[in-house]
């Protein structure tokens, strides 16, 4: 790197805290709740304000892109830039006229022309274009065949062919203009109001600078067990991804601290990874800030965020408690000890006091939405009471600017995020304005003969695929728009169905073959990428179990909105039935118990798991006869490790 280039990242680097603090003060100030005497900013106008913010997330792609060329040795050509700001100049023309005929349409009625159509696709381009850099082809091209499909549908053949119609006003109406549907359309809005505070908190909470005595805290409780470090690994990365709401910036944050202890104990590359990004990616169901599509989830099923939570609750603790009998089995099977004399971080007082400042912010958000505060106002009073304690920390009573940093960085991941959801705007905008969803949720029941199960199956793997190489959020909306309609005419509450969606959204970055949590995991543990992608997806295995479990038996969401009568004594049979499953599927897939199992007892472990979550009482029971069965087979032998203990790092 020359020296140019180091002073323009510098320089680029300011101007983008700049850009991003405008975002993040704009953007609270926008949903900032009043309190007491102090009267309420926003909300703001949405015909001057979504355009402005477009335009600002759109400043910020482009100079983050220069900033991430010139940081991995690439040159920034002068045609380059100078297609960036003709590009920046379109940006600002369509919201600008976006502005005209938002004011235009709160007097009289607007009829849509070819200049307006023309400005609809140009704005389209823009997000596509500043998109796919951000995030890669995905995403982008599916927005494409959307905004390709809008245009040409009339033309398609048999139940694709859509309606007619003015095709000039189409366009400018459902991709541009109008503040239902489109790039800066409701689920933009969506972002603006409710998604923005949380992730600028999860930003303030990451700078504040509780993380390492997070880490080091979990790896002193943890010490002494036979999992030591993994086990810490499986604390931290789930206490660190409930906050950050990302499955790969989880993994880099932790990993770089957790994977080398796993491996020091003696766990392969491949399974410290695989374990990290299991860990990690389960940041996103962990209650209470579980990412950015759960608080869009209450927007569009039309309940509060802590029915939500609520909600996901048994399931995040199964899926936790599922990773450490991963570990429990994994050190079995390698022989690993226990070991009170492993050398750790030395835990000081300071590092107990720095644990406020994440469970002080965590349970002012629990308690102001069990008040009935909305999510957004609980997250900024979050934010108002971090300030000022997180000054009980050395590190920024000496430098207190960090916490400025860390907004503004906070807004530059809300921009970069919005630039992904404004190519969603195009593909919902496009679904709705042709009737695909419903036409599709037909062709499907025919295809499935009326199989619930059918319909979940094709669903998952919809989700998995459209999630490779993409955040959770718009590959969740994505596939709800689609299935949504279908899942609920085989008789799904709409949280359900949202949830079963979200978890199979979540799964995507650790399963092969775009397995990008697992992947950057692969890149601190030294194993092989696949590999420790493979790993990953026999590791976290319940993550694609539990989503069934909780369509056939919705009393593990808890809540009345999933669809199911509440009694304790179901639900205590849940709680049974799952911790039981859960048990067997480690085992099973580890295939180790207190010996090594062979691949057919394994198998018969599994399907006794899957026959525990069945919805037919008998089969269930079968499950639980059949499990503790091969449990007590186990029961009276020696602990006898039945594997290969992988070579320590020196």
């Amino acid at each position: 790197m020359t020296i140019d280039n180091t002073r323009w990242i510098k320089r680029l680097s300011n101007l983008l805290w700049i850009l991003g603090g405008i975002v993040a003060l704009l953007g609270l100030a926008n949903v900032m709740p009043s309190y007491q005497m102090l009267p309420r900013i926003g909300p703001f106008s949405l015909e001057w304000f979504r355009p402005t913010f477009f335009a600002f997330c759109v400043t910020i792609a482009i100079v983050y892109c220069w900033r991430e060329r010139l940081v991995s040795g690439q040159s920034l050509s002068t045609l380059r830039i100078a297609g960036d700001l003709v590009l920046w100049v379109a940006a600002l023309y369509s919201c600008y006229r976006y502005y005209e005929v938002g004011m235009e349409m709160l007097y009289s009625i607007v009829f849509f022309g070819l200049q307006d159509a023309v400005i609809a696709i140009v704005g389209v381009a823009v997000a596509i274009i500043t998109c796919w850099r951000l995030w890669g082809a995905p995403i982008a091209i599916i927005g494409i065949l959307a905004f390709l499909y809008l245009a040409t549908g009339h033309y398609w053949p048999g139940a694709l062919q859509t309606s007619g119609g003015d095709i000039l006003d189409k366009l400018a109406e459902n991709l541009w203009f109008g503040a239902d549907n489109g790039v800066l359309g409701s689920i933009f809005g969506i972002i603006l109001s409710t998604v923005l505070p949380f992730i600028i908190l999860g930003a303030v909470l990451d700078g504040c600078g509780a993380g390492g005595s997070m880490i080091r805290i979990s790896f002193s409780l943890m010490r002494g067990f036979r999992g030591g470090p993994a086990y810490s690994a499986i604390l931290a990365s789930g206490m660190f991804g409930t906050v950050s709401g990302s499955a790969v910036a989880n993994v880099v944050g932790t990993g770089v601290v957790t994977i080398p202890m796993i491996r020091r104990r003696g766990f392969s590359g491949n399974f410290a990874g695989g374990l990290e990004a299991s860990a990690s990616a389960g940041g996103q169901i962990l209650p209470p800030i579980m990412g950015a599509a759960a608080l869009v989830m209450a927007d569009y099923v039309g309940v509060t965020y802590l029915t939500v939570i609520t909600a996901v609750l048994i399931p995040a603790v199964a899926y936790y408690f599922s990773l450490f009998l991963a570990v429990y089995f994994e050190a079995r099977k390698l022989g690993v000890a226990a070991n009170e004399d492993e050398v750790a971080e030395h835990v000081e007082l300071q590092d107990w006091l720095n644990l406020l400042l994440i469970v002080a912010p965590l349970a002012i958000i629990v308690f102001l939405l069990i008040g009935g505060a909305s999510p957004a106002g609980a997250s900024i009073t979050a934010i108002f009471a971090l300030i000022p304690l997180s000054l009980i920390n050395p590190s920024i009573r000496r430098q207190p600017q960090r916490l400025a940093i860390a907004m503004a960085e906070g807004g530059v991941t809300v921009a970069r995020l919005s630039m992904a959801i404004a190519v969603v705007g195009i593909i919902v905008a496009a679904l709705a304005a042709t009737g695909i969803p419903s036409k599709f949720a037909v062709l499907l029941s025919g295809a499935s003969n009326y199989s619930l199960f059918a319909a979940l199956a094709i669903t998952a793997l919809g989700c998995i695929v459209l999630g490779m190489g993409m955040p959770t959020l718009p590959a969740y909306i994505a596939i709800i728009v689609v299935m949504g309609p279908t899942l609920q005419a085989f008789g799904l509450e709409l949280l359900t169905a949202h949830m079963f969606v979200f978890f199979f959204g979540i799964a995507s970055v650790i399963t092969p073959p775009v397995a990008i949590a697992a992947y950057a995991a692969a890149a601190i543990s030294g194993g092989k990428p696949m590999a420790t992608a493979v790993t990953s997806t026999r590791i976290a295995a319940m993550i694609f179990l539990i989503p069934f479990a909780f369509v056939y038996n919705p009393i593990m969401l808890t809540v009345g909105a999933a669809g199911a009568d509440f009694s304790l004594a179901a639900y205590l049979w849940m709680i049974v039935q799952l911790a039981l499953a859960i048990y067997l599927t480690a085992s099973a897939l580890a295939r180790f118990d207190r010996q090594r199992i062979a691949l057919p007892e394994a198998g018969i472990r599994f399907a006794a798991a899957v026959a525990l979550l069945s919805p037919y009482p008998l089969v269930s029971v079968a499950g639980l006869v059949l499990g503790l069965g091969m449990i007590a087979l186990h029961a009276r032998l020696p602990v006898k490790p039945g594997g290969c203990q992988a070579v320590p790092e020196t």
